[in-house]
């Protein structure tokens, strides 16, 4: 009886491997296959011979038959386009799933603390008055790092922070900025100037440039590198602050660490592409159902699931219809009626 309970336990572990090990080299292989299919998708028709010889031309010598135009289509805009989408998306998501574990609230994104209100309301003061892509992207960033160190700063009492006050502060900062965002677009100019900041504000990646990843790239990953280093203290974070404590941690600290990679990695990423909602909401949790709530788990998983996504949703954006649509739109129809699926499904509670 002993044999036949030890046998069935090894099954199961085995299964359990084979099923972890297989949720692993989907999230490895998904980005890399998505990223290869943007390649081909654009109005401008390239053959995949053609874009494949093209690429291999860059590693060995292949005599050159294509138009040098392919060429440019490929490397100065999909490729650097494709690139972006997969950093913010990765960036939100990691966000998300950051925050989720912080607050140990599954409604919360990373624009819970009015980082993409205060970048928006930025972003359109520049567009009103200068138009300039550098200083649109520079008061968009400079925007929500004032929003929320304004959210930090009245949420404080007695040198801790407590996480309610923190969101309700968030709530605050976030009705403020987007009611200054929505006077900025009264006064503004209704030909030229408004339909820039509309759409600036739906989101998009059709302005996307090297210079974008070489500025505010940079910037993404440093946030990510740090999350992805203190993961499994956001684990100990979510049993409770004086659970924490205990445990060694300084949980102000630790808060401040979370909140400040957070914010950079959001605020650039809004620089890029403007506001995108839903991505950081969601994509967390896709990662929980595949890996489990473990955050040294969750972490890899919504950064690969969060690049895969938001890089296919762009695809979409940009070839369904013969205008593109703006990927903030998307985002929001996908996503919204997938949460409630999800709320549907978790009747029993979340794990965070």
């Amino acid at each position: 009886m002993k044999n036949q309970s030890n046998q069935e336990n090894k099954i199961k572990f085995y299964k359990k491997s084979i099923i972890e090990n297989s949720v692993n080299v989907f999230l490895l292989l998904i980005p890399f296959i998505i990223l290869l299919f943007s390649m081909f998708v654009g109005r401008y028709s390239i053959s995949p011979d053609i874009i494949i010889k093209i690429f291999l031309s860059k590693i060995i010598y292949i005599e050159p038959t294509w138009d040098p135009t392919m060429e440019s289509v490929i490397f100065d805009v999909r490729l650097p386009r494709a690139i972006a989408a997969m950093i913010v998306g990765a960036g939100l998501s990691v966000s998300g799933a950051s925050f989720q574990g912080l607050f140990k609230n599954p409604l919360v994104s990373p624009q819970i603390l009015g980082v993409s209100a205060g970048a928006g309301f930025g972003a359109a003061i520049a567009l009103l008055l200068w138009e300039k892509v550098y200083i649109v992207q520079l008061c968009a960033f400079l925007g929500g790092i004032f929003a929320v160190t304004f959210t930090y700063r009245i949420s404080k009492i007695h040198k801790t922070t407590p996480l309610l006050m923190l969101v309700l502060s968030g709530m605050v900062t976030a009705a403020l900025f987007s009611a200054l965002t929505s006077l900025i677009k009264y006064v503004a100019d209704p030909w030229n100037k408004l339909p820039a900041i509309v759409f600036w504000l739906m989101g998009s990646f059709n302005a996307v440039s090297r210079r974008d990843l070489v500025f505010l790239g940079p910037l993404i990953i440093a946030g990510l590198i740090v999350l992805f280093l203190i993961r499994w203290r956001i684990n100990v974070l979510s049993l409770g602050d004086e659970e924490a404590r205990s445990m060694g941690i300084n949980t102000e600290q630790l808060k401040f660490i979370i909140i400040l990679s957070a914010t950079v990695i959001t605020a650039s990423c809004v620089c890029i592409s403007g506001i995108i909602g839903w991505v950081g909401l969601i994509i967390p949790h896709v990662g929980r159902i595949l890996v489990g709530p473990d955050h040294k788990k969750l972490i890899p998983a919504s950064l690969l699931l969060g690049a895969s996504y938001l890089l296919f949703v762009d695809d979409v954006a940009r070839s369904v219809v013969s205008t593109e649509i703006p990927i903030g739109i998307l985002t929001a129809i996908i996503g919204a009626p997938f949460f409630a699926y999800l709320i549907r499904k978790s009747k029993s509670g979340w794990n965070y």
